[in-house]
Order: C-alpha cells, then sequence, then structure tokens
C-alpha cells in the first residue's frame, strides 16, 4: 500500500514540479506570478488528445505507436511555446513598467480568457484521450509501477535535469540568471532582456505541455477546468520550495504529489485537493521563504 501510494505521489509530483518550474521561472525574472500558466497546461493536455486522435485517424498510431506519442508532445509543445510567448507580448509586457497589480490583473484575465476560449473551441464537456497504454503494474513481482507510471517519471526527472543543465552550463542560461538578478545591468552587459524573457516563457510552456501531456494520458480525461487547479496546486510547489528557486519548484512539486497521494490514502480521499492549500497556508506562516529559499540571481 505505501510503495504503491509512494509512485502514485512521485508520479503526480513529477507533473507538479513541471508545471511549478514555469511559475518560479517567470517570478524569478520579472518578479510576476503567472496564473494564466495552469491554462498553457490544460491547453497541452487537449492538444495531447487532439494529435494523438489526427494520428490515430491517420493510422500512424497502430503501426508506429512511440512516434505518435513522441510527434503528439513535440507538436503540443511548440504549439504550447506559440501560446506562452504570445501571451507574454500581449497581456505582460505592455505592463512591464505599470504597478505591481497591473500585471496580476491581466494574468488573471487571461487565465479566464483561455478558460473561455478552450471552453467554446472544444466544448463545456469532457474529452477522453484513446486508450492506448496498459494501466496495469509491471512485470516486476510485487512491483505495483504501471507503464505509464514509469514514463511519467521518468520524463518528469529527464526534463528537470535537462532544464538545470541548460540554465547553468548554456549561454541562454547564463543570460537567464543575469536577467534575474540586475536586468539593468545585464542590459548593460548587451544582453537583450525582451528575448531572454520570451525565451523563459517559452521554456515554461513546453514544459507546462509536456505535463499536460502526461496527465491527459495518464488519467484519460481532461476538461477546460484543470488548469485552474493544477495551477493553484503548481503555485503551491513553488511557494513550498521557495518562488524562484529552481530546485526548490522540483523539490516542492515532489513533495506536494507525495503529500497529497500519501493524505488521500491514509487520511481521506475526500480533503484530496485541501492538503495542497493546507501546506501552502503552513508554509506562508512558518517559512514564508520556502523550504530551499526565494529567488536570488544565482539559483535560478
Amino acid at each position: 500500500m505505501f510503495l504503491q501510494q509512494l509512485i502514485n505521489g512521485l508520479t503526480l509530483g513529477g507533473v507538479y514540479a513541471l508545471v511549478a518550474l514555469g511559475y518560479t521561472m517567470v517570478y524569478g525574472i520579472l518578479g510576476l506570478i503567472n496564473f494564466a500558466h495552469g491554462e498553457i497546461y490544460m491547453i497541452g493536455a487537449y492538444l495531447g488528445i487532439i494529435y494523438l486522435g489526427l494520428f490515430t485517424v491517420l493510422g500512424l498510431t497502430e503501426s508506429h505507436l512511440l512516434l505518435s506519442l513522441f510527434l503528439a508532445f513535440i507538436l503540443s509543445a511548440l504549439t504550447c511555446a506559440g501560446y506562452g510567448v504570445t501571451m507574454e507580448r500581449i497581456a505582460y509586457r505592455p505592463l512591464r513598467k505599470a504597478h505591481r497589480l497591473s500585471p496580476l490583473i491581466s494574468a488573471i484575465g487571461m487565465s479566464i480568457f483561455l478558460q473561455n476560449y478552450v471552453m467554446l473551441t472544444q466544448g463545456a464537456s469532457d474529452k477522453v484521450f484513446p486508450h492506448l497504454f496498459s494501466m496495469e503494474a509491471g512485470p516486476v513481482r510485487d512491483f505495483p509501477m504501471s507503464p505509464i507510471q514509469g514514463f511519467i517519471i521518468a520524463a518528469s526527472f529527464l526534463l528537470m535535469a535537462a532544464l538545470h543543465f541548460f540554465v547553468r552550463k548554456t549561454r541562454l542560461g547564463k543570460a537567464m540568471r543575469a536577467t534575474s538578478q540586475d536586468k539593468t545591468m545585464a542590459a548593460l552587459c548587451g544582453i537583450p532582456i525582451d528575448r531572454i524573457i520570451a525565451i523563459t516563457f517559452i521554456i515554461g510552456s513546453i514544459l507546462a505541455a509536456a505535463a499536460g501531456v502526461m496527465v491527459s494520458i495518464y488519467y484519460g480525461v481532461v476538461n477546460f477546468y484543470i488548469g485552474y487547479v493544477a495551477g493553484l496546486k503548481a503555485f503551491t510547489a513553488a511557494v513550498l520550495g521557495g518562488i524562484g528557486n529552481l530546485p526548490g519548484a522540483m523539490l516542492g512539486g515532489l513533495l506536494l504529489g507525495l503529500v497529497e497521494s500519501l493524505g488521500a490514502a491514509y487520511i481521506s480521499t475526500e480533503f484530496k485537493d485541501g492538503f495542497a492549500f493546507l501546506i501552502l497556508i503552513l508554509v506562508l506562516i512558518f517559512r514564508p521563504r520556502g523550504l530551499l529559499g526565494e529567488k536570488s540571481g544565482d539559483r535560478v
């Protein structure tokens, strides 16, 4: 029982961590909580169903399942990257020098707009993912992990490791850290601030899209409202680890998934969503900077 819930928690936590990274990257550079980020995750979940459904109609899924899945991930990520950079250009860039409340209100408005946009274009009813993958436990005796869970955990950790390498070892990653530390000085050093901020939104949207496709595969059902709840939980994960801190977002997402899974198993499934917000309240009261501390230029 405990091992099963541990695997469930890691699966869920990996998804939360990927979405939380988008929150913490944008906050680390702009000091903005992008409350529309959960809707990018939701759009990614819908796109996973749409693209795989298209490949199924074309007959590619039956003969090349893994290729279809890979293409669905890539196309969903690219499409969501377009949504993310467009959102930054329209809703946030014009308000960059405005009062701090203005971009926050704009983010909430963009979240509501994207929810209704998806509801009007895709319908208010749930969308069902094609049943293509087995949810049964793997071949190892007494090890209750399904192939889908193994895939989600492995893919989540791989994406988090790739992001950590990108931020720490590449020129763009160093430019992002410099921009986070001091935008004025970074601009004086020749770093294109607007381009770096757009790239930050693109990377965060790609991670959210990957998480959305994973969730659509795992649960098999999506709707236009899943981004709101998942976004709040991912924001909680970012605060838990330390908002603006990339390792903190990864740790916070994994811990939140474990707490939610174990709490639902051993306390009550009725309060499954409540555990996340209880953690948020406790963290804000007793450790408002998070487990690993709030953002600084060398942590982003």
